[in-house]
């Protein structure tokens, strides 16, 4: 389910909370889902259980997810859809600001995204 690129430069534990919110935008996760245990999903990656932790305690602060204890994480259903829409958006527009910053025109902005 999950793809780890370790030459990506992103650190695992980014890879894996950004996968686990586009799993979400693309309806793949629903609210309320179960997400798998630290262990599990640990072992399937293989990569340390404490990744996968921090992943998931990151995504609880932010409030992704939340945490029932003796249960496990579950998706949030507090409106996720539009909180990634708005993280996005205020990704591309911070990416729009820096790329107007280096000279890079608006009509080559709109033809990219065209």
């Amino acid at each position: 389910m999950f793809v780890l690129k370790p030459q990506s430069g992103l650190p695992i534990f980014e890879q894996l909370k950004a996968q686990m919110l586009e799993f979400v935008a693309l309806g793949i996760l629903s609210p309320n889902d179960k997400l798998p245990s630290v262990r599990s999903l640990a072992m399937e990656l293989s990569i340390n259980p404490n990744t996968v932790a921090k992943a998931y305690q990151e995504l609880e602060l932010q409030g992704y997810v939340y945490t029932v204890p003796g249960k496990g994480c579950f998706v949030s259903d507090n409106h996720i859809e539009e909180q990634i829409h708005f993280v996005k958006l205020t990704e591309f527009i911070q990416t729009v600001k820096e790329m107007k910053r280096h000279n890079i025109k608006e009509n080559e902005l709109v033809d990219a995204i065209s």
